[in-house]
């Protein structure tokens, strides 16, 4: 391999490297002006039952609402596009089908959810602010990520 080619490759991961920093910087961001890592409002949103007792929070709903919106327009304008900025190709799920695995780990997924107050992005973004809870929570989601690709890889 010439040195040129060396050297295109190390600037496009680099780029890579840059695009995905900076993505991330702006969804933790976004993750903290929307509330999604305060437990206690995400847990208030999830309390459904506390709707006729004036302790459901319904503020998530318009993030995830405004979530829903950039992913639709992502999804719908992707195939329009040529490729992505730093990688040869799109990386689309393929698969349509709803399976046992998919459905239990939505479960546990949501019941995590429920119980801890976070899920694994505005979990990562707490870590910085957050105390030992969000420590616990995040080493024993990678825990749990290592056992599932133990498991099922």
């Amino acid at each position: 391999m010439s040195a040129a080619t060396i050297n295109s490759v190390r600037r496009t991961q680099w780029f890579a490297a840059a695009i995905a920093l900076t993505a991330g910087l702006i969804f933790s961001v976004g993750l903290t002006l929307g509330g999604m890592t305060d437990p206690r409002k995400v847990q208030g949103f999830l309390d459904i039952g506390g709707l006729f007792a004036g302790r459901w929070d319904p503020s998530l709903a318009f993030v995830m609402g405004g979530a829903l919106l950039v992913s639709l327009v992502a999804f719908a304008t992707v195939k329009t596009q040529a490729a992505p900025w730093a990688s040869a190709k799109f990386e689309l799920p393929s698969r349509r089908d709803i399976d046992a695995r998919l459905v239990i780990g939505a479960v546990l997924f949501g019941t995590g959810w429920g119980i801890a107050g976070f899920c694994p992005g505005p979990a990562l973004a707490s870590l910085l602010i957050g105390g030992a809870d969000v420590l616990y929570f995040v080493v024993a989601m990678v825990a749990g990520m290592l056992i599932a690709k133990t498991w099922f890889a």
